[in-house]
């Protein structure tokens, strides 16, 4: 019987999931929120608290957690990818990036 591996989405906007157990490499994940369903495949281990893409994120777009804007893609995030610091990067508090949260 398969496992169904825990992960939240808060908002339905979200592109971002957040592992709230390791899920393993290949391991199917089930999220729903709100009114939005989406499987996705991982491609690697998602370890505790860690985050995976849960649609192809562009290169450049914005990293959507829990409703917020976190960072952006340096490269193009396939679904299922973990997103971290190899991926992405931070734009809260950058005084070059004014106004990218709206």
């Amino acid at each position: 019987m398969d496992k169904n591996y825990k992960a939240v989405m808060i908002k339905p906007q979200d592109n971002v999931a957040t592992a709230l157990e390791l899920i393993p490499a290949s391991a199917e994940v089930t999220i729903t929120c709100q009114d939005k369903r989406i499987s996705v495949k991982v491609q690697k281990d998602i370890e505790f608290g860690h985050k995976f893409a849960l649609t192809l994120i562009p290169k450049e777009a914005k990293i959507i957690k829990y409703g917020e804007v976190i960072g952006r893609a340096i490269e193009e995030i396939e679904p299922g990818a973990h997103v971290h610091l190899h991926n992405i990067e931070g734009i809260r508090g950058r005084g070059d990036q004014v106004g990218i949260n709206q």
